[in-house]
């Protein structure tokens, strides 16, 4: 089968190239290990780039394991027989028809989180913790897994039987009904999430410093922005990372601090970081963004919609279609076609990430400028700085593996357009 062989290649080529962009990441960031960047050395202790160095070895040799892992499972879902079997046990224990393709999607799921249940547990209790990141609990990690599985299940089953309900009732256009759907979703997600969801996992407060609301506050007036409230959240509560963001969407939109990131950053800095938040608000790339999402999207359920009427996709990637109609095409089987198609897209798509990557370095880049228009550029250096130290970041990474995946310049590029604050005594990392 073409697809088949098409499929394999393209999988064994993503692996290659990841293989070979974590080696380079990995050999790259040992060779630096040893020195701070000239131009970080008053600033940045040899202790934290050490740190930082170590951190990204792991991460990276973790990442190769995880990367191997993920692509034995996509195997056996496909051309190993993994989703046909899982199909026709269903078909043995239930008749074909909703409820089994609501199943069929719901177990494939289950089972795919089993799956990556021990990298998960890994990651957060071995590796964070290894490097004095993580803060969660067996308990506060427990009821997460538990509640995101019980959000998953009562928002995904509701969308899931709409969509497959425009696949079987609305004809050959059902792509763009669901694509319709899919995207009402999504900005109906992006306004409860705040309000609804986000409480559900972690605390948030208003901002008790009245000093940093009211700068924080003058801030958003020059800069034309409104949002419905100022939030700390208690992001310590899990991990020593920090962080600041915006959520929402319309009049819910919510500007929220990690309580990591007040103990970190002085006053200026936190203003400067707001500020490069704004600035992407400024320059529309949110909106700019959400466009582009909605645009692929609507490629894709095209995509989809052809796809899931050729017998060829689906034998092509390990799974026979359980009923077909008078001209040989499958019927009963839509639940196949998304998880097929679900499964083999990233597959293909691997190729454009260095591609939007370039895009979102271009969006921070810009984002920066504007800080520094409306806020202290030194302060938002040294912010940048502190949070490059503190979260543990390497300032040397591969410049080839970084133009492929990060979607934030690295440190040497990102702060050598702004001014550095002046000459200090470099803090050993704890």
């Amino acid at each position: 089968m073409l697809l088949t062989l098409a499929f394999a290649i393209a999988l064994a080529l993503q692996l290659l190239v990841q293989l070979w962009l974590n080696t380079r990441q990995v050999r790259y960031v040992a060779q630096h290990r040893h020195e701070v960047p000239q131009s970080f050395a008053s600033h940045i202790s040899l202790a934290a780039h050490q740190k930082a160095a170590d951190y990204t070895l792991a991460k990276a040799r973790f990442g190769l394991l995880h990367m191997a892992w993920g692509a034995v499972i996509l195997l056996g879902w496909t051309l190993l027989g993994g989703l046909n079997t899982l199909q026709n046990t269903l078909l043995q224990w239930m008749e074909p028809g909703m409820v089994q393709q609501l199943a069929l999607l719901a177990a494939f799921a289950a089972i795919s989180g089993l799956l990556d249940l021990p990298f998960s547990l890994y990651q957060t209790f071995a590796l964070e913790a290894r490097f004095g990141f993580n803060k969660s609990t067996p308990g506060i990690w427990l009821g997460d897994l538990l509640k995101s599985t019980l959000l998953a299940a009562i928002i995904g089953l509701p969308i899931a039987w709409i969509i497959l309900w425009f696949m079987g009732a609305t004809g050959s256009l059902w792509w763009l009904w669901a694509w319709g759907i899919w995207t009402g979703f999504q900005l109906l997600l992006m306004w409860i999430f705040p309000t609804y969801i986000a409480p559900l996992f972690n605390k948030f407060e208003p901002l008790a410093d009245e000093s940093l609301k009211a700068r924080v506050t003058s801030l958003m007036q020059r800069c034309g922005f409104a949002a419905k409230g100022l939030f700390v959240m208690d992001g310590s509560r899990r991990s020593a990372h920090a962080n600041a963001y915006f959520t929402g969407f319309g009049a819910s939109k919510r500007v929220v601090f990690y309580d990591t990131l007040l103990k970190q950053l002085s006053p200026d800095e936190v203003e400067a970081v707001l500020a490069h938040e704004l600035g992407h608000f400024k320059h529309k790339h949110i909106t700019k963004r959400m466009i582009g999402m909605f645009v692929l999207s609507l490629i894709g359920f095209a995509v989809l919609g052809w796809l899931s009427q050729q017998v060829w996709f689906y034998t092509g990637l390990g799974v026979l279609p359980s009923t077909a109609l008078a001209f040989g095409q499958p019927s009963h089987d839509d639940a196949l076609a998304l998880l097929l198609f679900m499964l083999a897209l990233p597959v293909f798509t691997f190729w454009i990430s260095p591609v939007m990557a370039h895009f979102s370095r271009r969006d921070e880049f810009e984002a920066d400028a504007y800080a520094m228009q409306q806020a202290s550029g030194a302060a938002l250096a040294s912010a940048l700085l502190k949070l490059y130290e503190d979260n543990a970041s390497t300032l040397t990474p591969d410049p080839v593996y970084a133009r492929y995946y990060y979607s934030h310049p690295p440190a040497v590029e990102r702060l050598a357009r702004m001014p550095l604050p002046a000459t200090s005594n470099p803090v050993s990392a704890t």
